[in-house]
């Protein structure tokens, strides 16, 4: 049951402009904590004493649970007040900023990220609710772009910001950057709309059994443990046999069976391992290669981060006129040039990788909103909101995947030369991306039969 009030109940209280502001603002927040991280890690990894493997699960970690956070929050809205589960999401995000600001050993570290990321799926999670049920369609794609480029914003001063508060101040005082969340919960408990509680259920078991498959397979390519895997295979059948059992799953199987749905999964999976993993393999590479301080790593990511944010804009339209699968086409394109860009030149000077990321953020901006188009396209009316959700989830698994994989090959590399190392990662992005291209084509061809 929804908990929402009709449209004429909350038209004279509810500020649509404010609420988007504030939500903009607090958007902007919680991606650019998670760009600003990237940036200090090697920093951190020096600091604590950490392998490249180790670190890694820093932004893994956090990304496995803000994937379930993101899809278990708007799952709870559908019975829980919108205001109430994003109050609960900022409190765990603003207390997580204060561990995390005094934390100096990394499990500690760790538990600080994980708690941020549990807060900070509601933002994202929240809004296309939001948005659904109290903004007007006629208004509704406007409102989701201030929303879209905050995000790009903070995909863009990210970099810069947290360069230079690791850089004069220390990476934990980035954690006081998010801690600022603490400063918009009065006004969102002023401007969100009053809902009541309504009696509804949600697949905790499912949402725990999905959380733990993922963190059990990830912890296997870590550690190789046969019996991690073992572990991991069993909670897998489990995970399966439940979904199968209950009317309303957390990750609904006759999506599973959608093969076009699945390809495009695929695409979106991979688009995320080589985002992710080039934006935490790029700070290392900037200060242990070529002995950037913080501040200029951020200047050397910011202009494809602000590239992708400007050509968003554009990257609509051309959706509009020439529809996805062009784009989607034309996103792969730039991932494969920038891919063997990165291979051929990336250990050569910083300068080569300032200008080859500007490829692989624009054409991470092409794929990610094209491929969420083209979901909305495929699927039926009633499963667009699961397999939207269900596509998020799998993107993120891949950003935390492809930062775990980045990080035990350059574990298992550590006898060989650095440049060979980095190089050799990036032929294995080569292969992945050629890997998707090759789906994508099979997705393309079984279209137009």
């Amino acid at each position: 049951m929804s908990t929402a009030v009709s449209a004429a109940e909350v038209s004279e209280t509810f500020d649509e402009k404010k609420i988007v502001l504030i939500w903009s603002l607090t958007v902007w927040l919680v991606v650019m904590n998670t760009t600003m991280f990237n940036i200090a890690l090697p920093y951190v990894l020096i600091d604590l004493t950490l392998t490249s493997a180790t670190a890694a699960w820093i932004v893994s970690g956090y990304s496995i649970v803000f994937a379930i956070a993101t899809l278990t929050y708007s799952r709870l809205s559908d019975f829980i007040p919108i205001s109430r589960l994003l109050l609960i999401g900022l409190s765990l995000l603003g207390i997580a900023s204060i561990i995390g600001f005094f934390s100096n050993q990394f499990s500690l570290l760790l538990l600080s990220r994980v708690l941020q990321a549990a807060g900070a799926g509601a933002v994202p999670g929240l809004a296309m609710v939001l948005a659904s049920r109290y903004i007007p369609l006629a208004r509704r794609g406007k409102a989701m772009a201030y929303i879209s480029s905050a995000a790009s914003l903070g995909f863009g001063l990210g970099p810069v910001i947290g360069g230079i508060i690791t850089q004069y101040l220390g990476w934990n005082y980035l954690f006081a950057v998010t801690g600022l969340v603490f400063v918009v919960m009065p006004i969102f408990i002023k401007l969100l709309p009053k809902e009541v509680v309504s009696v509804g259920k949600f697949d905790l078991v499912g949402a725990t059994l999905t959380g733990l498959c993922v963190t059990g397979f990830l912890l296997f390519l870590t550690s190789f443990s046969v019996f991690l895997l073992i572990v991991t295979v069993i909670l897998g059948g489990l995970w399966w046999r439940h979904i199968h059992k209950l009317d309303k799953p957390f990750i609904r199987p006759i999506l599973l069976k959608n093969k076009q749905y699945t390809k495009l999964l695929y695409v979106g999976f991979i688009t995320f391992v080589l985002h992710f993993s080039a934006l935490f393999l790029m700070p290392i590479m900037l200060t242990v290669l070529f002995r950037q301080e913080p501040s200029a790593v951020g200047m050397i990511i910011f202009p494809g981060a602000i590239l992708s944010a400007l050509g968003a804009q554009f990257i609509g339209r051309f959706i509009d006129r020439f529809g996805n699968v062009p784009v989607i086409a034309f996103g792969q394109i730039l991932f494969v040039v920038a891919t063997i860009l990165f291979a051929i030149t990336a250990t050569k000077s910083p300068m080569f990788i300032l200008f080859t990321y500007m490829f692989m953020s624009v054409g991470f901006s092409a794929l990610t909103s094209s491929l969420s188009n083209e979901y909305s396209r495929i699927l039926p009316k009633e499963d667009i909101g699961s397999g939207i959700g269900l596509a998020q989830l799998i993107q993120f698994f891949g950003g935390a995947f492809g930062v775990t994989m980045t990080g035990i090959l350059l574990t298992l590399q550590e006898g060989l030369i650095q440049e060979v190392a980095y190089r050799n990662v990036f032929v294995v992005f080569i292969v992945l991306i050629i890997s998707s291209f090759s789906v994508f084509s099979l997705y393309s061809w079984k279209r137009k039969r």
